[in-house]
């Protein structure tokens, strides 16, 4: 009798009454594919290895995965990650017991790139502070001159990073006619020049930007990129937008530019503290459109995502790598190539 090819979910993906949290996550084509078994974990997190001795694949949504985390069995070859962060994973201890780390590329791409647009629009149209006029009816009327909105041809968007979803922003914002730059040191020049991007400095990106969008992942290089000294930089008539992570900006340093009007606003679909403290000053500002790092999510990205993470553990069955492995170097060790050929051998007829 052939081993099933058996599947974890993490607990994060079933409510407590057993109904999938994200309907738009369609487990159908796993369910019925032939020689796999799905299974939900329980909701601790970080996940303990032991939750995993008898899985060949983790599709893992929101909970930690730690050196605790690896079972002992060494069966374990994917950890397929519900979007594109992937700091709640132990990359090293992955990298080390062989298991590839998987994310989700093609589903963020526009969904992210749609969100920061989404905030600079909102920033940029002063729509918070008009909601706000309109509701105080004539009084709110009254006053609406005094938030003129501020026009986009010609202005500068300055990106940290250009990669999956950097890159997918430029592309969307080309009817605009603003000035692309962007700072990414591992940047593709010819990709950046189709684009009509101009690589520069960084902090080249803080002092000519009129709009900062941050879309780098976060790392110890990338932890407090955006700080006291470079928001320093920025006009006075800037807006900051973050969507990546929220330990990339230093958030007191932030809120304090804010407070003294030292730039216009910011938009932060993420924040240093996730949730934050109800006392946060950051939450009093007007100047500042928040989201409780949930912009992108729609039906679309939740299915994209979750089509994403099927494909590439029905791949890992078959034999073939999937897309979007983080730590590559696992690809190429004797025990990863074993492990995909017998996986192979396993579903052949």
């Amino acid at each position: 009798m052939t081993t099933p090819f058996r599947v974890a979910l993490s607990g994060d993906f079933r409510q407590a009454d057993g109904s999938p949290t994200y309907p738009d996550f369609d487990l159908q084509p796993l369910i019925a594919a032939p020689g796999v078994e799905i299974a939900f974990l329980d909701s601790a997190s970080p996940i303990r290895g032991e939750q995993l001795e008898d899985f060949d694949a983790l599709i893992l949504l929101a909970h930690r995965f730690g050196a605790e985390s690896v079972p002992r069995s060494g069966r374990l070859s994917v950890v397929a990650r519900f979007g594109v962060g992937y700091d709640t994973v132990d990359v090293e201890a992955c990298t080390r017991a062989g298991i590839a780390l998987v994310i989700t590329p093609d589903g963020v791409r526009r969904p992210v790139a749609v969100s920061i647009i989404t905030l600079m629009l909102a920033l940029t149209g002063k729509l918070m502070v008009k909601d706000r006029l309109t509701r105080q009816a004539a009084a709110g009327f009254a006053r609406r001159s005094d938030h003129m909105g501020v026009g986009l041809v010609g202005r500068t968007i300055g990106s940290l990073g250009i990669g999956n979803i950097g890159a997918e922003l430029f592309r969307l914002l080309k009817p605009f006619d603003m000035r692309f730059i962007a700072h990414d040191p591992f940047a593709d020049k010819a990709l950046a020049a189709e684009l009509g991007i101009e690589l520069v400095g960084l902090e080249d990106v803080f002092r000519q930007a009129d709009i900062v969008s941050v879309s780098c992942p976060l790392t110890p290089e990338t932890r407090h990129l955006v700080n006291a000294e470079r928001i320093g930089l920025m006009k006075p008539t800037a807006y900051l937008i973050n969507t990546a992570r929220g330990p990339i900006v230093d958030q007191k340093a932030l809120t304090a530019a804010l407070q003294a009007g030292r730039i216009a606003g910011a938009g932060l679909d993420v924040l240093e503290q996730e949730p934050p403290d109800p006392d946060d000053p950051i939450l009093r500002l007007d100047t500042v459109i928040l989201s409780p790092h949930a912009l992108c999510w729609t039906d679309q990205c939740f299915a994209g995502n979750g089509a994403a993470d099927v494909r590439a553990v029905l791949d890992v069955q078959h034999g073939r790598e999937p897309r979007g492995v983080v730590n590559r170097a696992v690809l190429e060790t004797p025990r990863w190539r074993e492990r995909l050929a017998d996986y192979a051998k396993a579903v052949r007829p």
